[in-house]
């Protein structure tokens, strides 16, 4: 169905993508691989995607990786399945590149957390403090930070700061804590939290691991302080992927978003993954309902018309460039 590019925006505009019919019969797969040669795209995922997504996805990983992608490919256009902070961080990296969201409301509880005028207003009470903020933020927060950090290199730019410094870490303090606890600095922390991470059950993962014996339990340190202290590995998303494929153990609990099972599976498959239970009985594991926004349907709808398209000022990509450069440049 061709339709006018006031027709395409009117669509987008009502519900965050766009709503328009697909032919029957169509092989989504096949049409999305056609669009991404035809049109000179890729299509950059996360791990917490759906298996059908992550199998389309020319790059696969988690979001250190997919920012350092992102700066690198010479592809036109950057299809990003994932939430709405990572398609900015695309942007913002690359922004001569035309970055696509398969849905607009694929947002994120930890970057919503954290609204960037009360943000401003918590760090002016501390001149002089470095701004660390989680890359799980909007550009707005990264245009006040100071240096941005992943999961996976957290750590290494929080040594970086001269110990004598004073250091804001935001917007998880869940990974805040966990990292105060990691390198022995005493942080100002940011009060946000995903959604995700703090559903996990320490109860009902106790009781799941007595029915396991020999499971070894692995958090993703957004989880809450007392889950993590019963952890036999604690790391971000490529981190534990990379953990369970080194263990000997061939039972794993996982207490992260439970899309990095696919991938978990698809590399070990002699190994059990058990997703780590939740607070909400009638649910069986953990899943960020805003990564699940992005289906094979829109996807191919994204690619199709080249909308929703992410959209920045000149003014904020170069504010927000500086801290996510600074961390790309430690590794």
């Amino acid at each position: 169905m061709q339709l006018t590019p006031e027709q395409v925006k009117e669509r987008l505009d009502k519900r965050g993508f766009l709503a328009l019919e697909i032919p029957e019969n169509l092989d989504l797969s096949t049409e999305i691989k056609r669009l991404k040669k035809k049109k000179n795209a890729v299509l950059l995922a996360h791990y917490y995607q759906d298996g059908v997504i992550q199998e389309l996805a020319d790059y696969l990983g988690d979001s250190l990786y997919l920012a350092q992608v992102a700066e690198k490919v010479s592809n036109e256009t950057i299809i990003f399945a994932g939430v709405h902070f990572m398609a900015e961080t695309a942007k913002i990296i690359n922004p001569n590149k035309k970055v696509l969201l398969p849905d607009l409301k694929a947002g994120c509880s930890l970057a919503d957390s954290c609204p960037p005028i009360d943000f401003k207003k918590f760090i002016d009470q501390y001149p002089g403090a470095h701004v660390v903020t989680y890359i799980n933020c909007s550009a707005e927060i990264k245009a006040l930070s100071t240096i941005v950090c992943t999961s996976s290199n957290a750590r290494r730019v929080i040594e970086s700061i001269p110990e004598e410094e004073t250091i804001i870490f935001a917007p998880d303090k869940n990974l805040g804590n966990y990292l105060i606890k990691e390198t022995g600095r005493d942080m100002i922390l940011w009060d946000g939290s995903c959604i995700v991470h703090e559903a996990f059950s320490f109860e009902r993962i106790v009781t799941l691991s007595k029915s396991y014996p020999n499971a070894k339990f692995i958090a993703h340190p957004e989880s809450e302080s007392q889950v993590l202290e019963i952890a036999d590995y604690i790391g971000s998303t490529s981190g534990l992927l990379n953990y369970v494929q080194e263990s000997s153990a061939t039972e794993f609990i996982v207490a992260t978003e439970a899309g990095i099972l696919y991938e978990m599976e698809k590399r070990c498959p002699k190994k059990m993954f058990i997703p780590a239970p939740i607070q909400d009985e009638t649910c069986a594991c953990s899943e960020c309902a805003f990564m699940k926004l992005n289906t094979l349907e829109k996807l191919y709808l994204c690619l199709e018309h080249e909308k929703p398209e992410i959209k920045l000022s000149n003014k904020l990509i170069e504010k927000a460039r500086l801290p996510i450069i600074k961390m790309l440049e430690l590794g």
